[in-house]
């Protein structure tokens, strides 16, 4: 399924924003001339029990320790081939923040606003998605936790 599709069933305000293809969040920002706080990004990670989509900034990194603490279980970052399994239906190496729609738990970073407008890579290098990070969470129902740290 389309996410704008998804987006648009569920009535969702939401703006579709194309841009020349960014392999990274950072470079996504800097292509669109915004700050790369506002822009998210995904990561999938692995536990050993299963595969979990991290959603945090750009200009921050997952603290694995910290995440592991929290969980209570070794975490690591999922390889390539995870990424193509688990995202079938997107360009190779994008990832969008909906675990849910591809049977992840998704965990968001707790210091992203609940009325911070966010700017994601949907499903495509080459197409973002901007909307309220409320709205993001009223449909994707993320754990929020602490586990960024900055560069």
């Amino acid at each position: 399924m389309r996410l704008s599709q998804f987006l648009e069933e569920r009535h969702v305000a939401f703006e579709t924003v194309l841009h020349p293809p960014a392999f990274t969040a950072q470079k996504r920002a800097r292509f669109l001339h915004i700050p790369g706080r506002q822009v998210i990004k995904s990561v999938l990670l692995t536990t050993g029990k299963g595969y979990i989509l991290a959603i945090l900034r750009s200009i921050n990194h997952v603290d694995l320790d910290a995440l592991g603490k929290y969980l209570g279980l070794p975490v690591r970052l999922a390889n390539e081939d995870d990424l193509a399994d688990k995202f079938r239906d997107c360009e190779p190496g994008a990832v969008t923040p909906f675990g849910s729609l591809y049977g992840l738990w998704t965990l968001l970073e707790e210091s992203i606003h609940p009325d911070d407008t966010i700017l994601f890579e949907a499903q495509e290098h080459a197409v973002a998605i901007r909307m309220k990070c409320r709205d993001f969470e009223m449909l994707e129902k993320p754990t929020r936790c602490r586990f960024a740290r900055v560069g």
